[in-house]
């Protein structure tokens, strides 16, 4: 039996909008940096996911102590038991988080500044962070801060400690 004229149409426009809306907000990713404290030496060998289209690296020079500022997300089913890009597998009701340049195996304390709850998570995945969010957590991570349902929370996160640079992809 064919496909009808416009249902072939319709599939196509709808697949042209997401590409369009991939392309237009794929790369977009803000860090604001409120302080660095300077006597601890600067992490090296954080990068970037995409280093062309990435835009400036702004926690490169990221130590423990240092706070950044802006949204966080989160995921879980959909995930939930494949393999993160730091190679370890995803358990959504754990304690972690993607983000997209600091180093595997880093520990942070994220504070949701809505209603001050807070949880320690440890990067385990890059991730795709569209508008401007600086953290995807895990599902166990947002639901210890009180986001499950709103989805979005305004968050701080101060650097902890530090991962291993070499893990990084």
């Amino acid at each position: 039996m064919p496909v009808p004229f416009w249902l072939l149409v319709a599939g196509t426009c709808v697949a042209l909008a997401l590409a369009a809306l991939t392309f237009t907000t794929g790369t977009v990713q803000a860090y604001a940096l409120l302080s660095v404290p300077t006597a601890t030496a600067p992490a090296s060998g954080v990068t970037s996911p995409t280093p062309a289209l990435a835009q400036p690296d702004k926690t490169k020079d990221v130590v423990p102590g240092a706070e950044l500022r802006g949204v966080a997300s989160w995921y879980g089913p959909h995930f939930d038991g494949r393999t993160t890009a730091s190679g370890e597998r995803f358990d959504m009701y754990g304690l972690t988080a993607a983000q997209s340049t600091l180093p595997f195996g880093t520990k942070v304390r994220v504070v949701n500044t809505a209603n001050h709850k807070s949880v320690v998570v440890r990067i385990t995945d890059r991730g795709y962070l569209p508008h401007k969010r600086v953290l995807d957590l895990s599902y166990g991570a947002a639901k210890k801060l009180a986001m499950t349902k709103v989805g979005l929370a305004q968050v701080k996160i101060e650097v902890l400690q530090l991962g291993e640079a070499h893990g990084t992809r």
